[in-house]
C-alpha cells in the first residue's frame, strides 16, 4: 500500500500536490479530476491502485496497471498556464517523468512523439493531457500519467513493449519517493513552460532520438513516411517529405 506519509516528507512543492487524493479504485483518474466540481484547487493530485477505465492516447487502447505496483494518477491545473499553447504543458510532464527515473536510478531515459517515456526502446510510462473549456479560453488541464514501477511482467501484446522501472534497475523502486521526486521537478518545469518553453522543448529533444531518422507515422488508415525533421513550436511533429514539410498533430511513430 502506498505510505503516504513517506511520499509527504520527501515532497518540496508549493502548489503541485498539496491536495493529494488517495483511493484504492477508480474508473479514471482523469474523469474524476476532469469532470467532478468536488476538486477545484490548483495542483491537486489525485492517485489511485487501480483504474477499472485506464486509457491510452486513444479511446480504445486501454492503461493495464497491476494493483499496488505501479503509479497511475493525475494533476489539475486550473491556473499558471497559457491556453494558447497547452502542448507544452504535455512536453513538461513527459520530461519530468524521465529527469525523476534519471536523478533516481540513473537509467538512461529516451522520449518519443508525442507522450511516452522509454527505457531500452521499451515504454515504461505514458501521459494523457486533457482539457476543458470556457468559450474559447481553457478553464482546467488535467495531466494522466502511467509509471510502471514494480510490475515485473506484461503478458499480451503491445504495439509497444512495455517495461518497468524494476525491471531496467533490478531493484524494487519506492513508489513514494518517486512520485515526489516527480512532482517536485514536474512543479519547477511548469513554472519554467510559461516563462522559457524553448528550454523544455531543448531538453525534451535532447532525449528524443528519433528525431533525424527516417520513420512511419500512422493514423487509423493513414501512412506516411518520411524524415523526422523536429518539433514545431505548437508541440507538431515536422515531417520532410522529400523536400516539402508537413505539420503532423497525431499519429503512432516508429523508424521505418
Amino acid at each position: 500500500m502506498f505510505n503516504i506519509e513517506e511520499f509527504d516528507i520527501k515532497l518540496d512543492t508549493e502548489i503541485i500536490g498539496r491536495n493529494f487524493v488517495y483511493c484504492s479504485e477508480v474508473d479514471s483518474t482523469n474523469t474524476v479530476l476532469l469532470h467532478n466540481k468536488e476538486y477545484e484547487q490548483d495542483g491537486t493530485v489525485f492517485l489511485a491502485e487501480f483504474q477499472t477505465g485506464g486509457r491510452g492516447r486513444k479511446d480504445d487502447r486501454q492503461w493495464l496497471s497491476n494493483k499496488e505496483q505501479n503509479l497511475t494518477f493525475s494533476v489539475l491545473l486550473t491556473e499558471g498556464f497559457s491556453s494558447s499553447n497547452i502542448n507544452i504543458v504535455n512536453f513538461t510532464a513527459a520530461l519530468s517523468v524521465a529527469q525523476a527515473i534519471e536523478n533516481l536510478y540513473q537509467l538512461k531515459v529516451e522520449l518519443k512523439w508525442p507522450n511516452d517515456v522509454l527505457i531500452n526502446k521499451c515504454k515504461c510510462a505514458g501521459i494523457l493531457l486533457e482539457s476543458i473549456s470556457k468559450g474559447s479560453k481553457i478553464s482546467r488541464i488535467v495531466i494522466g500519467i502511467g509509471i510502471n514501477v514494480n510490475q515485473p511482467t506484461f503478458p499480451g501484446k503491445y504495439l509497444l513493449q512495455p517495461t518497468s522501472i524494476k525491471k531496467e534497475f533490478k531493484e524494487n523502486v519506492s513508489r513514494e519517493r518517486l512520485l515526489s521526486e516527480l512532482l517536485n521537478i514536474f512543479e519547477e518545469n511548469f513554472i519554467l513552460s510559461q516563462n522559457a518553453p524553448q528550454k523544455i522543448m531543448s531538453d525534451w529533444k535532447s532525449r528524443c532520438k528519433m528525431i533525424g531518422e527516417k520513420v512511419k507515422i500512422e493514423e487509423g488508415d493513414i501512412v506516411k513516411h518520411g524524415i523526422f525533421d523536429d518539433i514545431g513550436d505548437d508541440g507538431t511533429l515536422i515531417l520532410k517529405i522529400d523536400n516539402k514539410i508537413e505539420k503532423i498533430h497525431y499519429g503512432d511513430v516508429s523508424l521505418r
